[in-house]
């Protein structure tokens, strides 16, 4: 099941270069969306990610950017528990089979490292480049979620419905997926 978004508000526009996290959050912040941002030292996997969280309440993802071999790049947010095949997910969602981006492509379309994946990201691509899916149950069972300001060395936490809307805003169309049960993929 799949739940496109319309787009509502203004964003600030974008200036030359990829966007600092500083001006993503000064984006948000514009739009009157609240976040909550943390420092914490560089992580690069769930696993670091979650050795650092300390109080960080609400849903943590995992963020796969893909490259199918035709259509746009693939922006899947996951539950972060979720486990799955990169090709039978990218079946799921009529995209074929899939491959994780190079980084090359991940700092060109999101302007971000591996490592640093993120929804935010979007803020960096042009409409159209980048499908972006969102794991049902991450968008509906928390009010906050976690992810990555630009930077891996901080998380923001914001509502899922004003990251829709932010994204949108941006002229992106995201998209909810039910991929069944948090445990399963």
């Amino acid at each position: 099941m799949h739940r496109h978004l319309p787009e509502t508000g203004s964003v600030p526009p974008a200036r030359p270069g990829p966007e600092t996290p500083e001006g993503l959050l000064a984006r948000l912040a514009a739009m009157g969306i609240e976040a909550r941002t943390t420092t914490h030292p560089p992580v690069f996997t769930v696993a670091e990610s979650r050795a650092l969280r300390g109080r960080l309440e609400g849903g943590h993802s995992k963020n796969l950017f893909l490259q199918p071999r035709s259509g746009p790049f693939l922006l899947v947010v996951l539950e972060e528990g979720r486990q799955v095949s990169v090709n039978a997910l990218a079946r799921r969602l009529g995209a074929g089979r899939a491959s994780f981006a190079p980084a090359e492509a991940l700092m060109a379309e999101l302007g971000v490292a591996p490592g640093s994946v993120t929804p935010f990201g979007l803020v960096n691509a042009a409409p159209g480049a980048v499908r972006a899916v969102f794991d049902r149950h991450l968008m509906e069972a928390f009010e906050w979620v976690h992810f990555h300001p630009l930077t891996n060395a901080a998380t923001t936490a914001i509502r899922p419905g004003d990251l829709l809307r932010f994204l949108c805003a941006l002229g992106h169309a995201p998209e909810v997926v039910d991929l069944g049960p948090p445990g399963g993929g």
